[in-house]
């Protein structure tokens, strides 16, 4: 299953869990009925963006919107790189790969690198959920808003931020930037 059916069949089953018509979920998102169909049905590669609009009308984080299906009864601890997926953001580029293995731990990993000069800024506050982020970065450099706050983070730094305000990111440098996400709270 490629990364678009893998989103749409997630992004389906939030949707029928949480007792949401299409509709509704565009109501409550701000994304199109007919785009919300188009992802569902893996015809079409959302941007970060669109998925943390529809991610935080669900009450969960983006990171699990690339899981499938519920865990097993007895989830496997370990996640072979192979099997991890991964997914490139269409306006910007920035590519994120979910580490952490399905249903096995209350903490979600997940590995981006960002290109240079580029931007994103997820509008979405305040969710059902609370969910909390660690921000650790690899390599490079980021500039970071959480409402009204900036940061610029270095190797090396790390930054702790609930998903509660617009979240921006800024790769100002001239070469790619890597981080780590680790959020807790974010699993549906």
């Amino acid at each position: 299953m490629d990364i678009s059916e893998r989103i749409g069949r997630r992004l389906h089953e939030l949707r029928a869990a949480a007792g949401l018509s299409l509709d509704a979920l565009a109501q409550k998102s701000g994304v199109s009925r007919s785009n919300i169909s188009l992802i569902e049905r893996g015809q079409s590669s959302p941007t970060a963006v669109v998925l943390d609009k529809l991610s935080s009308a669900l009450g969960v984080s983006v990171a699990s919107l690339f899981e499938v299906g519920e865990a097993p009864a007895a989830p496997s601890p370990l996640a072979r790189v192979a099997e991890q997926p991964v997914w490139r953001d269409p306006a910007s580029g920035y590519v994120r790969r979910n580490v952490s293995p399905p249903g096995a731990s209350p903490l979600q990993l997940v590995d981006v690198i960002f290109p240079a000069g580029q931007r994103v800024a997820f509008e979405t506050s305040a969710r059902d959920a609370d969910i909390h982020q660690l921000i650790w970065m690899i390599d490079g450099v980021m500039d970071i808003g959480h409402g009204a706050e900036r940061w610029q983070l270095q190797a090396g730094d790390c930054l702790a931020v609930q998903l509660d305000a617009p979240i921006t990111f800024h790769n100002p440098g001239a070469q790619p930037a890597r981080y780590l996400v680790a959020l807790t709270g974010a699993r549906s």
